[in-house]
């Protein structure tokens, strides 16, 4: 059978007298062109289905060259930068150790406290008052907090002030009040103030 008499069977087909309940009923040339069909139909799901997937597979690919290239830069900086790095690395490492240096530890604490009154007699400061407060202890360093009342003439104050923050030590003042003595002949103040120093926490190594 040729393609003229093939296609001249299909034109003779009523497709009203095919029953799909029985297939085999079905006439030779349409028999064949719903295998056609049918199989035209299963390749062209299957290549889509395929080339989905492909396509899902070439994204993500994609991204992960994206990713690679990124890292890839990252490292290449950092390989080219090494020298640098560990240069500063070493920079902050002592950088560490001298502040850690001006840390007091406990045995310390008292001969701050002498520095601390020199300081103010120096001053010519009158001291009512140096009493050490609970320490608080925050994640890497222990601030031990120091209340100090001393008297002293506005200068003087200043000067007392200004001693302290050149202390060796890490020293920080908080909470200022002054207030005048009640006396008219005087120009005598009273100064409040809670000084803070501070030493490492050893145990935030050991967390």
């Amino acid at each position: 059978m040729n393609v003229t008499e093939f296609v001249d069977s299909l034109r003779k087909v009523e497709l009203s007298e095919l029953d799909v309940n029985n297939l085999g009923s079905w006439p030779i040339p349409v028999k064949i062109l719903a295998c056609l069909l049918l199989f035209s139909l299963l390749l062209f799901a299957g290549y889509n289905f395929h080339l989905e997937a492909l396509q899902e597979e070439l994204e993500q690919r994609q991204a992960e060259e994206e990713t690679l290239k990124q890292q890839y830069s990252s490292k290449a900086f950092q390989a080219a930068n090494l020298d640098a790095y560990r240069a500063q690395m070493n920079e902050i490492e002592t950088s560490f150790s001298a502040l850690l240096r001006q840390l007091p530890s406990d045995t310390e604490v008292p001969g701050l406290l002498e520095d601390i009154t020199r300081t103010g007699l120096g001053s010519g400061l009158e001291f009512e008052e140096i009493k050490l407060q609970p320490e608080a202890v925050q994640q890497y360093y222990i601030e031990l907090p120091i209340q100090i009342k001393a008297i002293g003439n506005y200068h003087d104050l200043a000067t007392f002030v200004s001693g302290v923050a050149s202390l060796p030590r890490i020293v920080t003042l908080h909470d200022f009040d002054i207030k005048a003595i009640n006396s008219k002949s005087s120009s005598a103040l009273q100064m409040t103030i809670l000084a803070k120093t501070y030493r490492y926490n050893d145990k935030s190594l050991h967390k």
